[in-house]
């Protein structure tokens, strides 16, 4: 749910209208005072939730008004499709809700038009209640301040084949974990199997740059900038798997339902997943699911990567206090954790990830995916650079494909990816 809702959400980078002038609340815009008493009455908008969790937020919003009985919660849900497009006309429009489920991408355009409030300044007092990483996740180059409360986390740790491991002579007890490891160990896996076994499905996204410990993008936020020499390099050694038949052939248009195949059939030896695959590997591959093993996402910074989702107030809202308590409320210890029990997310609340809930196997495999994500959120950041667009993404794929194929090197390759990122940045 939040990995494919965030995809979608990047789109409105390229959608959200000059807002400069824009705001709800009125002509005379909102406070940034947060202090003063929590009441009136406040909107909140959620993103495609009414139609699974309905009751559980019909009880958030029932305990926070009996908390501030001076407070009346009008709650409103938004459908997935158009998300993007229904908060430009909002915005464009002045009449934003108070409250806003956004993701980082969805923030960025907002903040820069002066409509999502600047909680480091108005809700400081609340930031060692959450995880760095995910604090972080809202802030945006170029401009000080954290625009959104975080709210669920995801991520998914990486399931590979330990008789595919053994079968090349490494030990299935020790996957790699850095990408030095993951580019040995592939490159041995295609040697042993003459190349019919890849390690990878999939071409570096810019979440692997992150990882690798590329600097995606400048500090004022004006460009981007992987393609430094590590950038390169990383390209480089991607090139090198694929001449070598340890990155599949046809990762260049591979799915993620493609590379589950792949790896379903024994001709993948690592692929992301989650508790659902496991179940269809039980299913339907009962000997690959036998030998299963999970393992962290590949990371040579010692960080994995996040996707965050937020609760952003409206700068221009006309009852600060009680919006930001409401933004608080939803994004608390407590309540995030009684919302990840009831889909497959994780609280980005400071200390939550220990509860046992996170941290104590039963047997099943939903437990033993909750249990690994859990302990490499602790640590983790949202690689994806806030002003990143779909767009952007595809130019990237598209270049990286080039260079895998010796079309271009990986050099030009970055160069042109990173010139159409900035010229793409510069039309927002």
């Amino acid at each position: 749910m939040p990995m494919s809702r965030r995809a979608l959400a990047a789109a409105v980078v390229a959608l959200v209208l000059p807002l400069s002038a824009c705001g709800s609340g009125g002509d005379d815009g909102g406070s940034t005072d947060a202090s003063g008493k929590v009441e009136g009455d406040i909107t909140f908008q959620t993103w495609n939730l009414r139609a699974n969790f309905k009751s559980y937020f019909d009880g958030l919003v029932a305990d926070f008004e009996k908390k501030y009985p001076g407070t009346h919660v009008k709650w409103i849900d938004q459908p997935a499709e158009g998300y993007a497009d229904k908060l430009s006309a909002d915005a464009a429009a002045g009449t934003l809700p108070d409250v806003v489920n956004v993701s980082p991408d969805l923030v960025a355009p907002l903040a820069k038009a002066g409509l999502a409030l600047d909680l480091d300044k108005s809700a400081g007092k609340y930031r060692s209640e959450y995880l760095d990483g995910a604090w972080a996740g809202h802030q945006v180059p170029g401009m000080s301040g954290t625009y959104a409360f975080p709210w669920y986390l995801n991520t998914g740790p990486l399931f590979y084949d330990k008789a595919l491991f053994d079968k090349a002579g490494l030990d299935a007890a020790k996957p790699p974990k850095t990408y030095d490891e993951l580019f040995a160990d592939a490159l041995q896996m295609a040697r042993k199997s003459d190349g019919k076994v890849a390690t990878l499905a999939n071409v570096p996204t810019i979440e692997d740059f992150g990882r690798y410990g590329v600097t995606l993008m400048n500090k004022q936020g004006t460009a981007f900038a992987f393609n430094d020499a590590k950038g390169v390099e990383l390209l480089t050694r991607y090139k090198e798997l694929y001449d070598a038949k340890a990155l599949d052939p046809q990762a260049l248009t591979a799915t993620p339902e493609s590379s589950g195949r792949k790896f379903l059939t024994g001709a993948v030896a690592m692929n992301p997943g989650s508790a659902l695959d496991l179940d269809n590997f039980k299913k339907n591959a009962p000997s690959l699911y036998k030998n299963i093993g999970i393992t962290d996402q590949i990371t040579s910074t010692g960080h994995v990567n996040m996707y965050v989702m937020g609760v952003m107030v409206n700068s221009r809202t006309k009852h600060t206090p009680a919006a930001v308590a409401f933004a608080h409320f939803v994004t608390d210890a407590q309540n995030q954790m009684s919302f990840a029990k009831k889909v497959a997310i994780f609280p980005s609340t400071a200390g939550s990830l220990d509860d046992p809930y996170f941290t104590e196997q039963d047997g099943t495999d939903e437990t033993r995916v909750r249990v690994a994500a859990a302990k490499s959120l602790k640590s983790a950041v949202n690689y994806t650079p806030v002003l990143f667009s779909e767009q952007m993404k595809t130019a990237l794929r598209n270049e990286v494909a080039k260079a895998l194929q010796g079309k271009e090197s990986p050099k030009k390759a970055l160069d042109n990816a990173v010139g159409a990122a900035d010229r793409l940045l510069q039309q927002d």
